[in-house]
């Protein structure tokens, strides 16, 4: 507490001594700053509202409080505000409203004394605003009588109420019953705010005056060097431009009057507005600060285009040196997949660090590019040099780059296809090294169609080995096109000789192989002609074993007269001949089988089972076929003798005289029903019969019903040889 009141206590000192020098050792024209005197501004000793008397002149308030008022603080306050005004405005002179209504008499008379030292020739009328309670008339009256000559301007006692009469009520705050708006502390920051732009404003004005007239003099080494020196304003312009039109905003909004019904803060009229000035000085700022900006621009671009040059010089020695080195002794290919992908590994680390580099060079082309289109025309020359010196060495490192890692691809293709063939030449000659043992001729035709399949895949295979190995030595043989002078034949002639080995290799191993696959071809061909006729013999027996069942199943009927019977033999004939083109098949394919073992040192599962069933089964075809036949011509011979026994008229003489032939008929028939109840016997022991016991008993009945007609004929014929002797 006691050091805020040194605090103060040392600036009232320090204003009063101020105010002492200003008005009588130096009469020049020094203003008063609002912070340095803030918490005396702060209490209101004095203010000016804005208000004006009936002569224009501008209205100053002292309102007197019941503390003791400091003389030297309300001095202070004065002065400040007597500097605000311009002398025009304080040609018209002031009134002086002194509310004493909360203070004393000796404390306004005081006042009132020291206007005339603070203002005397501003004053035109002091109204001392009197108590409800008023001092002792005769006193207050005698001595402002008493005084007035010596002061130098009129004072009058009036009553708060009775003030209109000087003064209009728009003119004058609401303490004393007017209606004009007043906010101390909203005058008094908005005065701080305008004061701090005045003054930093005229400090940058200086500052930039400065720069820029030194970078105006003296010849061009002179103006670097002025520009070299870096000086910067101790403020920012843009900080206090935008204050300034913040402030002028306001100014010409507010009019610092209140015109607009707001909270007004400076009472000063159109003479006395801020405006004028704060845009007096925004303009010397705008037309400065222009002029820095450009100074700045011709600073930054020389600064930028010597940081450029540095750069740019930067870029194309590592490129020219270290990078273009590190290519230099980069020429293998690799032997393998690994190699190849440990070179590329290797590659993709000088790529990263060519990277860094040409990231740089990205940037700059861009910083080149924007001054070619902003720069001046000194510039352009050096610019396009540079720009050009760098594109053409950032150019072609980039190609030899790319052109490395195109190659460490291609070899890598190359290693990769070589290797896949490799492994299918591996696996196919696996296959043809294993005995070939397949269990039928399907799993062989599999196996044969599996090899095939690899001996083309080997085939396409080492088509695109051979593409890419011409697409590789293609390269190669470019490769000394940016050798930068080395001699790369030796590096070259290892690459090619390498490229053209495995290719050559590979076609050694895939002729080999081929040579292989033929024999195997050829043998697999014949295992399944084997199988294939071993199987068709087997079917050739079931064949004929079907035969032989639908022959004794089937083959049943004898028919019904010699026409029919004649017809079934015929048929008969024909299915015999079927059969025995089977059995005759059966014994080719078999008669085959053997000659294919013999070639293939092997011997035949099936040809040594097959041949004794086709041989059983084509006996037991042959003996039932044989049965069929006797039965057939047995059928026929009765259904001829029957129907021409039939056939004859009873009239006819031979008729009656071969009735033996009756009787061989008879035996005929008898014997060809007997011989169907016989089964048929094979050479093993075994039984078959013609169809179902219900077959033979319909092909019995119809030789029964025709040995009933022949027994009826001749009972018919009989009947008259009877009758011949009775009569």
């Amino acid at each position: 507490m006691n050091s805020e009141r040194l605090t103060h206590r040392c600036q009232l000192l320090l204003c009063v001594g101020w105010k002492r020098r200003l008005r009588f050792k130096h009469p020049v024209d020094l203003r008063m700053e609002a912070s340095v005197i803030l918490p005396i501004l702060k209490k209101k000793l004095a203010f000016l509202s804005g208000g004006k008397d009936r002569r224009s002149g501008l209205i100053l308030t002292i309102p007197l409080c019941l503390e003791q008022t400091s003389m030297d603080e309300l001095s202070v306050t004065l002065d400040y505000l007597l500097s605000i005004p311009s002398e025009k405005c304080k040609a018209r002179g002031f009134t002086v409203i002194v509310d004493g209504r909360k203070s004393q008499w000796n404390v306004v008379k005081t006042v009132v004394l020291m206007l005339q030292n603070v203002v005397p020739a501003e004053v035109s009328l002091v109204c001392v605003v009197k108590p409800d309670e008023f001092w002792d008339k005769k006193v207050t009256h005698f001595c402002f009588w008493k005084e007035k000559d010596r002061l130098g301007f009129e004072v009058i006692l009036v009553s708060a109420n009775k003030l209109t009469r000087y003064i209009e009520p728009c003119q004058l705050t609401e303490d004393f019953g007017g209606t004009l708006t007043y906010d101390h502390m909203d005058w008094l920051n908005k005065r701080l705010v305008f004061e701090k732009f005045t003054k930093e404003s005229t400090s940058l004005l200086d500052e930039l005056a400065l720069i820029n007239n030194g970078s105006d003099k003296g010849t061009q080494q002179e103006k670097e060097r002025s520009i070299d020196m870096n000086f910067l304003p101790s403020v920012d312009p843009e900080t206090v431009l935008q204050t300034g039109h913040e402030l002028l905003s306001e100014l010409q909004q507010r009019r610092f009057n209140g015109s607009d019904g707001g909270v007004s803060w400076s009472p000063m009229d159109d003479e006395l507005l801020a405006q004028p000035q704060v845009m007096k000085l925004l303009d010397s700022l705008r037309e400065q600060y222009t002029r820095y900006q450009e100074v700045c621009r011709q600073r930054s671009k020389r600064t930028q285009l010597e940081e450029i040059q540095q750069k740019v010089m930067q870029v194309v020695n590592w490129l020219e040196g270290p990078g273009s080195e590190q290519l230099r002794t980069q020429w293998g290919i690799g032997d393998s997949i690994r190699a190849s992908q440990a070179l590329q590994q290797k590659h993709e680390e000088i790529e990263s660090q060519h990277s860094e580099w040409f990231a740089v060079y990205v940037e700059l082309n861009q910083q080149i590019a924007a001054l070619l289109n902003a720069g001046d025309e000194e510039d352009l020359v050096e610019l396009k040099a540079l720009q050009q010196q760098l594109s053409d060495v950032c150019y072609r490192q980039a190609s030899q780059l790319e052109f490395r890692q195109n190659l460490l691809q291609a070899a890598l293709e190359f290693h990769s296809v070589a290797q896949d063939l490799s492994q299918q030449l591996d696996g196919l000659l696996g296959m043809l090294c294993v005995d070939v043992a397949p269990a039928d001729g399907a799993s062989i035709q599999q196996t044969l169609k599996l090899l095939e399949e690899k001996l083309k895949s080997v085939d396409l295979g080492l088509q695109g080995l051979r593409e890419k190995g011409q697409s590789l030595l293609d390269q190669i043989s470019n490769q000394a096109s940016w050798a930068y002078g080395k001699d790369v034949t030796i590096e070259n002639k290892e690459n090619v000789d390498h490229i053209q080995g495995v290719m050559e290799d590979m076609q050694l191993r895939k002729q080999r192989c081929e040579d292989m696959v033929d024999v195997r071809r050829l043998k697999m061909l014949q295992m399944v002609q084997l199988f294939k006729c071993e199987e068709d013999a087997a079917q050739a027996v079931e064949w004929l074993s079907e035969l032989l069942d639908a022959l004794l199943k089937t083959h049943i009927r004898l028919g019904d007269d010699a026409q029919e019977t004649k017809v079934l033999l015929e048929k008969h004939r024909k299915f015999v001949d079927v059969a025995q083109s089977t059995y005759d098949y059966g014994r080719q394919l078999l008669q085959a089988t053997v000659v294919l073992c013999q070639s293939l040192r092997c011997t035949s599962r099936s040809s040594g089972d097959t041949l004794p069933r086709l041989n059983r089964v084509w006996k037991q075809f042959t003996i039932t076929s044989e049965e069929r036949v006797h039965r057939l011509e047995t059928a026929v011979a009765f259904h001829l003798s029957a129907e021409k026994i039939l056939q004859e008229c009873p009239e006819q003489p031979e008729a009656f005289n071969e009735m033996e032939r009756f009787d061989e008929i008879e035996a005929v028939g008898k014997s060809l029903l007997d011989r169907l109840t016989v089964p048929v016997v094979y050479p093993d022991g075994s039984e078959q019969y013609f169809g179902s016991p219900s077959d033979m008993a319909s092909a019995a009945e119809h030789i029964r019903e025709k040995m009933k007609l022949v027994s009826l004929k001749k009972q018919q014929l009989r009947q008259p040889e009877a009758t011949t002797p009775e009569s």
